[in-house]
């Protein structure tokens, strides 16, 4: 990247995990009633075999990453493990009466938080319970987020017996100032022994967090923590940008001071720097800050166009309806979205009283969908197409003239009735869906709401 582009570029905006972006939810048109219709109608037309994905958000952490910007809950206190389990059964179940039948799970991801916070036994007793209000697919994918520092084999042993395959280790850099600064400390020497206790175990797939743009991180920090993690050579690797977005996370990003970051010419060196390496280590580069080995399923996902991306990131597994248990956690029913009140105590009592925990959420209308397909195809295989009449939209004139500018910048190229975007183009992926991002262009934000695309 070159210091024009940067500067022209770098500007806030949304890393697209949804269409519309949370910001952008018509919460005046939303309704509990409306959202089920949704999910019971994407339910019904749903390929079973293919089944439905669930995410279970477990929200406790027992000390706080200053740079993390998901819902979690610090405390030391494990005496929440049982009822918030039982909270996450009932509320599955709340599902499972409005589908009408078991659904069948084609996909199953545990994230947080922390869930090796969790006692193994008490996740294992959740597993089960699941397994009975739905149906597990013979080849369902089952992940999980495991922390380098308390995920032991008996964590991992469950999980095994309980047919997970793949598991993520944040691991964001080694140098230890920058640990401190983020207070997420943990040596080299965990990571390897939990990646290699993950293998030996039967997990087929391991991945890597890594982050860059962090407080007090350079480039050789970059180099470092990438030349040790060749070592280990993990299946999957996702080199995330961190997002600082301290004023709405409250004091959880402000452990350090802003004059310690790295400026958005050194963080862009960072992504480069840390991209030739993965390239170079045999990587293959997966939609946006992802990369996989070319036995990962991510990259046979991608080859075969069925990569899909969602509130999970990066996903192999293409299901129409996405069912998201626990505080804060998110669904998905393809027509609209869903988000479940964020506070644990809350989440607990709405469950209690056998109600849907939602306390926002969008149903999509016709344009939001064509909107979302583009966008899509942006993020997942950097092309999309208008050639399909189902996929012109009345602004798309206007989308077309924003988007010539990015061609003279070689970041795409435009054909006829469609978009591929460049080599050059791909770090400013997010840039390239802002044009289609309609809701955004016609409400432009007066506080900021994003994270810098660079």
């Amino acid at each position: 990247m070159t210091e024009s582009l940067i500067s022209k570029y770098n500007v806030p905006g949304p890393r697209y995990t949804s269409y519309p972006t949370v910001p952008y939810w018509d919460g005046g048109s939303f309704s509990l009633r409306l959202w089920k219709d949704t999910l019971k109608k994407s339910f019904d037309e749903s390929n079973e075999s293919k089944g439905i994905s669930l995410y279970i958000h477990l929200p406790f952490c027992e000390s706080m990453c200053t740079f993390c910007g998901c819902h979690k809950r610090i405390t030391k206190n494990h005496s929440v493990e049982l009822p918030y389990i039982q909270s996450l059964i009932d509320e599955f179940s709340l599902y499972r009466e409005l589908l009408g039948e078991k659904p069948n799970i084609g996909e199953l991801h545990i994230g947080g938080g922390t869930p090796t916070f969790f006692k193994p036994r008490h996740i294992g007793n959740l597993l089960r319970l699941i397994g009975r209000v739905g149906r597990f697919m013979e080849d369902c994918e089952l992940s999980f987020e495991g922390h380098p520092n308390n995920t032991t084999n008996e964590h991992l042993e469950m999980f095994a017996d309980y047919g997970f395959k793949r598991v993520s280790y944040g691991v964001q850099d080694y140098n230890h100032k920058v640990q401190v600064a983020i207070h997420r400390v943990q040596p080299f020497e965990n990571v390897k022994g939990v990646t290699e206790a993950s293998r030996a175990i039967g997990f087929t797939s391991v991945g890597h967090d890594i982050v860059f743009g962090l407080p007090f991180q350079t480039a050789e920090d970059v180099e470092n923590t990438i030349l040790k993690t060749m070592e280990l050579k993990p299946d999957r690797i996702a080199f995330y940008s961190y997002a600082h977005v301290p004023w709405m996370k409250g004091n959880g990003q402000r452990g350090f001071d802003e004059e310690d970051l790295p400026t958005p010419s050194q963080k862009s060196l960072q992504y480069e720097l840390g991209k030739k390496m993965l390239l170079e280590a045999g990587y293959m580069e997966i939609g946006m800050d992802h990369f996989s080995l070319p036995t990962d399923a991510l990259y046979r996902a991608q080859l075969k166009q069925e990569l899909h991306r969602n509130f999970m990131g990066y996903t192999a597994s293409k299901t129409k309806v996405m069912i998201g248990l626990g505080a804060s956690a998110i669904s998905d029913s393809w027509y609209g979205f869903a988000q479940n009140t964020k506070h644990v105590e809350e989440y607990q009592e709405l469950v209690g009283k056998k109600i849907i925990p939602v306390f926002r959420g969008h149903i999509s209308n016709e344009e939001d969908l064509i909107i979302r397909r583009h966008i899509l195809n942006i993020m997942c295989h950097f092309k999309t197409s208008w050639k399909d009449n189902a996929l012109v939209f009345s602004e798309l004139p206007e989308v077309l003239a924003k988007l010539r500018e990015l061609e003279n910048d070689g970041l795409v190229e435009l054909g006829d009735r469609c978009l591929e975007v460049t080599l050059k183009g791909r770090p400013f992926v997010r840039n390239i869906c802002l044009p289609f991002d309609l809701r955004l262009q016609r409400e432009k934000p007066e506080t900021k709401l994003f994270s810098m695309t660079i």
